[in-house]
């Protein structure tokens, strides 16, 4: 009930704001000669309203509300005089105050030019656009609560890259030998620990990494990953605690929740995730000589979905910061540029995201610890060992060591140049002004990443610069988000429409397989 009364609270605002714009355009209403001029004044009011920094108008929300504006914008535009403008906007006016519930009809005596009309039909669909977003009817200060908890969520998976990342770098992510969905007990005891110990002694790292390691040097691996499995069970409760209290004090639309569900559902599926791709590190290596760890698969795939679950996180929180695109505000000339940049921008974010798939197969076979200079390898631009015959077919692109971080190298570069070039090419348009600073971010975030992995590689991959290489991978995801979320169209095509429509369940389907495939291998 307080909901709807803000609703109706806001709506009676928005009329009042069109009465006063009217009435401050009087004047030019007793001298309008054409119905030009009375479609300046409503566009006018309409600019005024979607363009705001505050939360949108909500003149859409209910349907009848949405049918009384377009009929008003018809009558506004149609009308080929100014005294039938003037005997017909008080009388709507007056309508619109005096019952909510009243519809309007309107006889149209001329027609707009197939311009003038479709950009008249864009700028209502734009409005009744902007109410379907996920923060729908919600106060701006409820809209605020869920970005600061959501945008705190993604920087708390953001943290769990990061460690996990120092976990690897350690070799401390195989120390623990079993895994329990609720959580293991830590030991507590001189007697726990050794029991601990004498598990860990049985796997196959220990016998031919660290045969001679102690018992102090084993706590020390055993906290690493201890810390990063309690951290991702912590990060659940941050999620459901504060989500069951919004829910509660219905914060959360229909559209969030299917949203948030799904997160929910990817998060429980990334912890078994996690075990299953440890349990293949527990695994005797295909070959005598083959150093124990796990598979870059279950790692790439363990990665991917980590940056998903960010991803998603990160994309709602700008949804709930900005929920009308910047692009409703511009031109059609602008809008046009800025379309094209996104054209290009998509297939740039696809490249990212390859590039840091392939980071994930390189840090899986420790491949940054060969060929540990730049820009050569063995002194050659390609590797004599870039194809082995030992290894069948497309395998040698995700086992071979020789062809992991020559691939990376070229995607990396690849990356690098593509982000200088759609800075110098797009920073003259006339872009939104977040756009902007985006673009100088992915620019300047591609250019210290690049730089970074060079110096990695030549000081033999040390775990400070590791970790900061994989975090720093994650801040050039952000910017690249940041950017397609500036550039989002005012109006949703067929294929954002269908994602929207098909995309959770789809989304949910291909975790929960993900989730039985791995249950069913324990």
């Amino acid at each position: 009930m307080a909901l709807r009364n803000t609703q109706l609270q806001k709506t009676s605002s928005c009329f009042n704001l069109l009465l006063k714009h009217l009435e401050a355009n009087s004047n030019s209403l007793e001298v309008m000669q054409d119905s030009a001029s009375v479609q300046s004044v409503w566009k006018s009011f309409l600019h005024h309203v979607t363009t705001s920094s505050s939360r949108p108008c909500p003149l859409a929300l209910p349907w009848r509300f949405g049918s009384q504006l377009r009929g008003l914008q018809t009558t506004c535009s149609s009308q080929g005089s100014a005294a039938s403008m003037t005997a017909t906007l008080p009388w709507a006016l007056r309508g619109i105050r005096g019952g909510f519930g009243q519809v309007f009809r309107f006889k149209s005596t001329a027609t707009l030019p197939m311009g003038e009309a479709a950009a008249a039909g864009a700028t209502v669909r734009l409005v009744e656009q902007t109410s379907k977003a996920l923060s729908e009817g919600l106060p701006a200060g409820a809209r605020r609560q869920l970005m600061w908890w959501l945008g705190g969520s993604a920087a708390w998976v953001y943290s769990m890259v990061v460690l996990g990342g120092v976990t690897r770098l350690t070799r401390s992510g195989l120390s623990m030998t079993d895994w329990k969905f609720t959580g293991e007990q830590r030991p507590q005891t001189e007697e726990e620990w050794e029991a601990e110990f004498a598990k860990y002694k049985e796997s196959p790292e220990f016998k031919k990494v660290h045969s001679r390691m102690k018992l102090d040097e084993f706590k020390f691996i055993y906290w690493m990953e201890y810390a990063h499995r309690m951290w991702g069970r912590l990060l659940g409760v941050g999620f459901v605690v504060p989500g069951a209290y919004f829910l509660a004090r219905r914060y959360i639309t229909g559209a969030m929740a299917k949203r948030l569900g799904l997160l929910f559902f990817m998060g429980g599926t990334q912890g078994l995730v996690g075990w299953w791709m440890v349990r293949s590190g527990l695994q005797e290596p295909e070959h005598e000589w083959q150093t124990p760890r796990v598979s870059p698969y279950r790692l790439a795939a363990h990665l991917v979905s980590a940056f998903t679950i960010y991803a998603t996180l990160a994309w709602t929180t700008l949804d709930l910061a900005h929920p009308k695109p910047l692009l409703a505000g511009l031109s059609q000339e602008a809008a046009a540029v800025a379309r094209r940049v996104r054209g290009v921008a998509l297939p740039f974010g696809a490249l990212v995201a390859v590039t840091a798939t392939s980071g994930a197969f390189v840090a899986g076979l420790d491949a940054g610890r060969a060929y540990n200079t730049f820009p050569l390898m063995a002194g050659r631009w390609i590797p004599a060992e870039y194809w082995s015959h030992a290894l069948p077919g497309l395998r040698n692109f995700f086992e071979n060591t020789a062809a992991v971080q020559w691939d990376h190298r070229v995607l990396a570069t690849l990356t690098a140049t593509s982000a200088l070039g759609l800075w110098a090419w797009a920073r003259g348009m006339p872009l939104p002004p977040q756009a902007r600073h985006a673009l100088d971010l992915v620019a300047a975030i591609t250019s210290v990443q690049f730089a970074l992995g060079i110096w990695t590689l030549l000081d033999y991959v040390p775990v400070h610069l590791g970790s900061l290489h994989q975090a720093n991978a994650l801040n050039l995801f952000t910017a690249v988000l940041f950017l397609l979320h500036t550039l989002r169209p005012a109006h949703a095509g067929p294929l954002t429409r269908a994602s929207a429509r098909f995309g959770a369940p789809l989304a949910a389907t291909l975790v929960a397989s993900v989730g039985y495939a791995v249950t069913a291998q324990q």
